[in-house]
């Protein structure tokens, strides 16, 4: 099972990336998927899940009305569009899917049982 991110890069303030994870060796329809990110220094945290279905997507305050996440489950890939990126933003994204419908908290990292290597993102001023 793996789990590519992509995307990632140099960008300035105010501008935009689409991240990308696709996932091989198993299908993860069935599971909620989401994007974490580590800055350096700090713990990794919580920046946005979806449901299996894409019906229901959440959201870190911080991100809320700027970042978008989806998932097509047609080719097993979830995306992370990021807009209106801010220097604090400047993180390594790493995608995570759960490994069963049964959870109790989509932001703790521990729910997730598969992750992907991190795409790195930095914003300039």
């Amino acid at each position: 099972v793996q789990l590519q991110a992509s995307g990632g890069g140099l960008v300035q303030a105010g501008g935009s990336l689409r991240l990308s994870c696709a996932a091989s060796g198993r299908r993860f329809s069935n599971y909620m998927m989401g994007w974490f990110r580590q800055a350096p220094g700090k713990e990794r945290e919580f920046v946005a899940a979806i449901s299996w279905s894409g019906d229901s997507a959440y959201y870190t305050h911080s991100v809320k009305g700027r970042f978008t996440i989806s998932r097509s489950n047609a080719v097993n890939t979830v995306y992370l569009q990021m807009n209106s990126l801010k220097t604090e933003d400047s993180a390594v994204y790493y995608c995570a899917a759960m490994g069963s419908v049964y959870y109790t908290d989509y932001r703790n990292l521990n729910e997730y049982t598969y992750w992907g290597q991190g795409t790195e993102v930095t914003v300039s001023s």
